[in-house]
C-alpha cells in the first residue's frame, strides 16, 4: 500500500493506495477517529452498489460500525438538487447527526454528490472517499464536491476536503473497458499539465494500464494523485494554480451539459476539450507539436479526439458561457506551452474558441 498526503495544515489528509486496501477498513477508520457512535452513511450508485457495497458494509459492521445505505441511479444526472435532497431525507430518517460520517463508495459522480451531501448536512459533517474508478483518482481528490444545474455542470457546490482517500485498486476489476479509457483520461492530463516524464510513461505504459496491470495501475494512480495533491495543497480554492487542473474542462463540461450529461463520459468529453486546448496553443503561437503529441497519446489510450458533428456550436459556445471559468467576459483556458507545462490565459478570443469547436468536428 502506497500513501501520499494532502497537506492543507491542520486539515490534512492521507490517500491510501493498493490492492486490498478496502480490507484495513476498519482500523483505517479507527485511526482517524472516525466515530462508532454514530451512523454511516454510504452514498454510492447501482453498478458500484451489486459489486462493492455488501462487501464494504460487512467490513464496517465487523468493525463495529452501523451503516446505512443510499444507492442512486448509475450516471451523471444523478448529481443533481432532486437526487441531493432525496439522500439528506434517508440521512434525516436515518438519525445522522453532526458526528455521522458520509462515505462516497464510486466514481467521480458519487464521490461528487455525496460530498456535497456531506458538505450541507447540518452545515457540515465528515466524510470519506473510496473511490471505484481511474476517474476518481482526480475527482476524490481536493474536496471539490457539487452537482449540476442543467446548463452548467458542477455550478451548485462547496469546498469540503474528505478525512482520507482509500483507493483499493482491486474495485478497478469490475470496470467496463470504455469506463477504464476515460478514467485514463485524466492521468494523461495530470502528464500534461506537470510532468513530461510522467507523459512518456503513460504513453509507453498504455496497453499495460488499459488491461489493468495491477502494478503500472499503481503506480500510474500514485503519480496522477501525486501531482493533484501537490496542486491542490498550493492553491485549495482554485485562487490560482488549482486553476491548472481544468486543462480540457472548459471545452469537456460543456460538450457533457448540451449532449445531455449521458452521451460523452467525462473522461471522453475531457480528451476532445484537451485536443481543442492545444489547438488553442497554436493560435497562440505554441509549437504545433503540442498538439500532434497530445492526439497521438490520447489516440493511444483509444479516447474520441473528434467532437460529435451533430452537437450545435453555438449551444457549446453558450455552456462555455455558463462556466465557472468565464469571468468579466472573457474566457479562460488552460493552454499547454509544452508537454508537461501549462499556462492560465484568461483573455483567449472567443472567436479563436468557436474556430476550434468547429475544427473539432472534423478530427481524423
Amino acid at each position: 500500500m502506497k500513501e501520499l498526503t494532502v497537506d492543507l495544515g491542520a486539515r490534512s489528509y492521507p490517500i491510501y493506495i493498493g490492492e486490498g486496501v478496502l480490507g484495513q477498513i476498519g482500523e483505517l477508520f479507527a485511526k482517524h477517529a472516525i466515530g462508532k457512535g454514530s451512523p454511516l452513511l454510504i452514498v454510492t450508485d447501482s453498478h458500484v452498489a451489486e459489486h462493492h457495497l455488501g462487501a464494504v458494509e460487512a467490513r464496517l459492521k465487523e468493525a463495529g460500525y452501523a451503516t446505512v445505505s443510499y444507492t442512486a441511479a448509475w450516471g451523471e444526472k444523478s448529481k443533481s438538487l432532486a437526487v441531493l435532497e432525496d439522500i439528506v431525507g434517508a440521512a434525516l430518517q436515518a438519525g445522522l447527526d453532526r458526528k455521522s460520517t458520509v462515505i462516497a463508495l464510486g466514481g467521480g459522480v458519487v464521490g461528487d454528490l455525496a460530498g456535497f451531501v456531506a458538505a450541507s448536512y447540518m452545515r457540515g459533517i465528515r466524510f470519506v472517499q473510496i473511490p471505484t474508478t481511474i476517474l476518481a483518482h482526480d475527482s476524490s481528490v481536493g474536496g471539490k464536491v457539487a452537482v449540476n444545474h442543467p446548463l452548467a455542470k458542477n455550478i451548485i457546490g462547496a469546498f469540503h476536503q474528505p478525512e482520507m482517500v482509500l483507493y483499493d485498486t482491486a474495485t478497478l476489476k469490475t470496470l467496463p473497458d470504455r469506463e477504464v479509457r476515460a478514467g485514463l483520461s485524466e492521468m494523461i492530463k495530470h502528464g500534461l499539465i506537470w510532468d513530461a516524464g510522467f507523459t512518456a510513461w503513460l504513453e509507453q505504459n498504455a496497453q499495460k494500464l488499459i488491461s489493468l496491470d495491477q502494478e503500472a495501475l499503481q503506480y500510474g494512480l500514485y503519480e496522477g494523485c501525486k501531482v493533484k495533491a501537490a496542486v491542490v495543497s498550493k492553491d485549495e480554492k482554485e485562487n490560482d494554480l488549482r486553476a491548472i487542473l481544468n486543462l480540457g474542462h472548459t471545452i469537456g463540461h460543456a460538450l457533457e451539459a448540451v449532449a445531455g450529461y449521458g452521451e460523452l463520459l467525462h473522461g471522453e468529453a475531457i480528451s476532445i476539450g484537451m485536443v481543442g486546448a492545444a489547438k488553442l496553443a497554436m493560435r497562440l503561437g505554441y509549437s504545433g507539436q503540442i498538439y500532434t503529441a497530445t492526439k497521438r497519446i490520447l489516440q493511444t489510450f483509444g479516447l474520441p479526439v473528434r467532437l460529435p458533428a451533430h452537437l450545435e456550436t453555438e449551444a457549446i459556445m453558450s455552456a462555455m458561457m455558463h462556466d465557472k471559468k468565464f469571468m468579466e467576459g472573457r474566457m479562460t483556458f488552460i493552454i499547454p506551452t509544452e508537454i508537461g507545462k501549462v499556462e492560465i490565459n484568461k483573455n483567449v478570443s472567443a472567436a479563436w474558441v468557436r474556430e476550434v469547436v468547429e475544427e473539432l468536428k472534423q478530427e481524423a
